[in-house]
């Protein structure tokens, strides 16, 4: 009777979370066949799910209209710079929390965390200006600069909790044998943190890669990301919802590919140290 009870709680958590999963996954799945469509069927009422004229057109108009690989190259550029940036910042600074802490390190934590908290917009118009006075408005290295800033609560957070985990006395042994901070860091927390240090920075790359507000509001051309390609594609006359969808496509592929590929390493990342 036991193990019939636990067969059936076993299904039912297997067909809840797959249910989830398909929750989750049907706005990607409606978006990438709405991208087959014509405008018409698009818009057509009641919804047509599979049943309709499949075409590539789509695809072929949003890449005559715009230079795609600009935007996948600037996208590209902004989520790795920010992320090494952010990572050159986060791993000292999650070191001297997590072993060196001080009276208010926990504040100080807290105090991270609570700027994200904050709207994004309330901090729009004097970045403007200060970005607009020193010329980095369109330009990637702004960009970087922002997307950097934007994230590092986070990837401080998560490297904090993974550092924490590890054994102080390891590295307590490598200073008895003679090895400098920059070695202990490099040589001996590094590689112990490495899941860690390798989920933050897949996460790191997915947000930075998925940051709409601030591309929106400080590119135009030059260093404009995918968001950007995507939101080309609103006109004051309407949204052409297939060719949206086509560019949505084109946008979000690289990132799912790159996120099916790691899934493995990221959920080990980010189940690093929860189980003793």
């Amino acid at each position: 009777m036991a193990r019939k009870v636990s067969t059936n709680r076993k299904l039912l958590i297997t067909v809840l979370a797959w249910g989830i999963g398909l929750l989750i996954f049907f706005p990607i799945l409606w978006t990438i066949l709405t991208s087959f469509k014509t405008e018409g069927d698009a818009i057509a009422q009641p919804p047509q799910f599979l049943f309709f004229n499949w075409t590539m057109e789509n695809y072929g108009i949003v890449q005559e209209r715009s230079n795609y690989l600009l935007f996948a190259f600037n996208s590209i550029v902004l989520a790795l710079g920010s992320t090494f940036f952010a990572l050159l910042i986060a791993i000292p600074s999650a070191w001297a929390m997590a072993f060196a802490p001080g009276k208010r390190t926990k504040d100080l934590l807290m105090w991270m965390l609570s700027t994200k908290m904050m709207p994004p917009v309330g901090a729009l118009i004097p970045i403007y200006l200060i970005f607009r006075d020193v010329h980095l408005l369109d330009t990637r290295f702004g960009i970087i600069t922002v997307l950097m800033l934007l994230n590092l609560p986070i990837i401080i957070w998560m490297l904090y909790t993974y550092f924490k985990e590890i054994p102080g006395e390891i590295l307590e042994a490598s200073r008895m044998d003679g090895a400098s901070l920059a070695k202990e860091l490099i040589y001996v927390l590094t590689p112990m943190a490495l899941p860690g240090i390798a989920s933050t920075l897949l996460l790191n790359i997915i947000l930075a890669w998925n940051e709409a507000f601030w591309t929106l509001a400080l590119t135009t051309k030059d260093a404009a990301p995918l968001t950007q390609f995507i939101a080309s594609y609103s006109a004051p006359e309407g949204l052409f919802w297939a060719k949206l969808s086509a560019a949505s496509t084109m946008a979000i592929a690289p990132i799912l590919v790159l996120g099916w590929f790691a899934q493995k390493q990221l959920v080990r990342g980010l189940t690093f140290g929860a189980v003793k």
